[in-house]
């Protein structure tokens, strides 16, 4: 007998172990990363205002991100 939630089931769990791993990151990311920005980082302080924009680590992120659905996804 086929288990019609078996797809949500296998979701669910990709999804509660993405949750984990960004979870640990949130946790200890500056130990694990040194606290570094990365360059491209866009960061401007002036008197009591700073804007940090995180250009650098965003395009990281989605070439990370898209190599990883790209595995997940392929057939």
């Amino acid at each position: 007998m086929l288990n019609p939630f078996g797809s949500m089931g296998r979701l669910l769990i990709v999804a509660g172990l993405f949750l984990l791993v960004l979870g640990v990151i949130f946790q200890f990311g500056e130990k694990i990363f040194g606290g570094k920005r990365l360059p491209g980082d866009i960061l401007i302080r002036r008197g009591n205002f700073t804007f940090y924009f995180p250009l650098g680590t965003c395009i990281l992120l989605s070439i990370i991100l898209s190599l990883v659905m790209a595995l997940f996804t392929r057939r």
